[in-house]
Protein backbone atom coordinates (compact mmCIF):
# COMPACT_ATOMS: atom_id res chain seq x y z
CA UNK A 1 0.00 0.00 0.00
CA UNK A 2 2.63 2.45 0.97
CA UNK A 3 5.79 2.70 -1.11
CA UNK A 4 9.45 1.67 0.59
CA UNK A 5 10.32 5.21 1.00
CA UNK A 6 7.09 5.87 3.36
CA UNK A 7 7.45 2.39 4.88
CA UNK A 8 11.33 3.17 6.11
CA UNK A 9 10.29 7.01 7.21
CA UNK A 10 8.02 5.45 9.42
CA UNK A 11 9.83 3.21 10.95
CA UNK A 12 12.61 5.72 11.46
CA UNK A 13 10.20 7.80 12.70
CA UNK A 14 8.81 5.47 15.41
CA UNK A 15 12.12 4.35 16.41
CA UNK A 16 13.40 8.25 16.72
CA UNK A 17 10.17 8.79 18.95
CA UNK A 18 11.01 5.64 21.19
CA UNK A 19 14.98 6.88 22.10
CA UNK A 20 13.38 10.66 22.39
CA UNK A 21 11.27 9.98 24.83
CA UNK A 22 14.21 8.60 26.88
CA UNK A 23 16.06 11.34 26.44
CA UNK A 24 18.04 10.19 23.48
CA UNK A 25 19.31 11.77 19.48
CA UNK A 26 20.39 9.10 17.55
CA UNK A 27 22.54 9.06 13.91
CA UNK A 28 21.05 7.55 10.80
CA UNK A 29 23.14 4.90 11.33
CA UNK A 30 21.77 3.27 14.38
CA UNK A 31 18.47 3.68 12.81
CA UNK A 32 19.17 2.25 9.65
CA UNK A 33 20.37 -0.99 11.59
CA UNK A 34 17.64 -0.65 14.03
CA UNK A 35 14.72 -0.68 11.60
CA UNK A 36 16.93 -2.66 9.13
CA UNK A 37 17.38 -0.01 6.20
CA UNK A 38 20.08 0.93 4.16
CA UNK A 39 21.90 3.65 5.98
CA UNK A 40 22.31 6.51 2.66
CA UNK A 41 18.14 5.83 1.84
CA UNK A 42 17.57 6.24 5.43
CA UNK A 43 20.16 9.46 5.40
CA UNK A 44 18.00 10.56 2.54
CA UNK A 45 14.76 9.87 3.83
CA UNK A 46 15.58 11.38 7.38
CA UNK A 47 16.80 14.60 5.32
CA UNK A 48 13.19 14.48 3.90
CA UNK A 49 11.66 14.90 7.07
CA UNK A 50 13.78 17.30 8.83
CA UNK A 51 13.02 19.86 6.02
CA UNK A 52 9.05 19.03 6.23
CA UNK A 53 9.49 20.18 10.00
CA UNK A 54 8.09 15.94 10.99
CA UNK A 55 11.76 15.66 13.19
CA UNK A 56 14.51 17.49 14.16
CA UNK A 57 18.34 17.32 13.93
CA UNK A 58 21.14 18.57 15.52
CA UNK A 59 24.60 18.40 14.05
CA UNK A 60 27.55 18.07 15.86
CA UNK A 61 29.44 15.21 18.54
CA UNK A 62 25.89 15.04 20.81
CA UNK A 63 23.59 15.66 17.98
CA UNK A 64 20.93 13.04 15.86
CA UNK A 65 18.47 13.19 14.98
CA UNK A 66 15.26 13.80 17.56
CA UNK A 67 11.36 14.75 17.91
CA UNK A 68 9.81 16.46 21.05
CA UNK A 69 6.44 17.92 22.36
CA UNK A 70 6.68 20.15 18.75
CA UNK A 71 6.43 16.89 16.71
CA UNK A 72 3.58 15.25 19.03
CA UNK A 73 0.78 15.68 16.78
CA UNK A 74 2.29 14.07 13.49
CA UNK A 75 -0.09 11.27 12.10
CA UNK A 76 1.51 8.96 9.23
CA UNK A 77 -0.31 11.05 6.70
CA UNK A 78 2.16 13.78 7.48
CA UNK A 79 4.61 10.90 6.37
CA UNK A 80 3.47 9.90 3.64
CA UNK A 81 2.48 13.55 2.19
CA UNK A 82 6.43 14.64 2.75
CA UNK A 83 7.73 11.63 1.51
CA UNK A 84 5.13 10.70 -1.62
CA UNK A 85 3.25 13.90 -2.07
CA UNK A 86 -0.11 13.91 -1.62
CA UNK A 87 -1.28 11.67 -5.11
CA UNK A 88 -2.73 8.95 -3.00
CA UNK A 89 -5.47 11.33 -2.20
CA UNK A 90 -6.03 13.33 -5.26
CA UNK A 91 -6.89 12.76 -9.05
CA UNK A 92 -8.41 9.79 -11.04
CA UNK A 93 -7.01 6.49 -10.24
CA UNK A 94 -7.56 5.30 -14.17
CA UNK A 95 -6.07 8.69 -14.81
CA UNK A 96 -8.19 10.46 -16.74
CA UNK A 97 -7.93 14.09 -16.76
CA UNK A 98 -11.36 15.14 -15.77
CA UNK A 99 -12.94 12.79 -13.29
CA UNK A 100 -15.38 14.39 -11.19
CA UNK A 101 -18.38 14.01 -9.03
CA UNK A 102 -20.19 15.17 -12.21
CA UNK A 103 -17.92 13.49 -14.95
CA UNK A 104 -16.81 10.51 -12.60
CA UNK A 105 -14.57 7.50 -14.10
CA UNK A 106 -16.04 3.84 -13.56
CA UNK A 107 -13.67 3.92 -9.96
CA UNK A 108 -14.76 7.03 -9.12
CA UNK A 109 -17.13 6.81 -6.08
CA UNK A 110 -15.38 3.55 -4.74
CA UNK A 111 -12.04 5.25 -4.86
CA UNK A 112 -13.60 8.45 -2.99
CA UNK A 113 -14.79 6.23 -0.54
CA UNK A 114 -11.50 4.37 0.25
CA UNK A 115 -9.35 7.89 0.08
CA UNK A 116 -11.56 8.96 3.37
CA UNK A 117 -11.40 5.57 5.02
CA UNK A 118 -7.59 5.95 4.51
CA UNK A 119 -7.15 8.92 5.64
CA UNK A 120 -9.07 8.24 9.05
CA UNK A 121 -6.98 5.57 9.51
CA UNK A 122 -3.55 7.87 8.36
CA UNK A 123 -5.14 10.63 10.92
CA UNK A 124 -6.38 8.03 13.87
CA UNK A 125 -3.11 7.94 15.68
CA UNK A 126 0.07 10.13 16.02
CA UNK A 127 3.42 8.59 15.48
CA UNK A 128 4.38 9.25 19.29
CA UNK A 129 1.19 7.20 20.20
CA UNK A 130 2.14 4.42 18.07
CA UNK A 131 6.01 4.58 19.48
CA UNK A 132 4.15 4.83 23.21
CA UNK A 133 2.12 1.34 21.69
CA UNK A 134 5.69 -0.73 20.63
CA UNK A 135 7.99 0.63 24.42
CA UNK A 136 4.90 -0.62 25.99
CA UNK A 137 4.93 -4.16 24.34
CA UNK A 138 1.44 -3.60 22.79
CA UNK A 139 2.65 -3.59 19.19
CA UNK A 140 5.67 -4.83 17.40
CA UNK A 141 7.98 -2.73 15.02
CA UNK A 142 10.71 -5.73 14.31
CA UNK A 143 14.65 -4.32 15.55
CA UNK A 144 12.56 -0.96 17.10
CA UNK A 145 12.97 -1.93 21.22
Amino acid sequence: MFSQATKYATKAVIYIWTQSLEDRKVGAKEIGRKIDTPEAFTAKILQTLVKAKLIGSVKGPNGGFFVDESHAKVTLIDIVKAVDGDSLFSGCSLGLPKCSEKNPCPLHFEVVRVRKELEVMLTSKSLKHLAVEVIKGETRLANVV
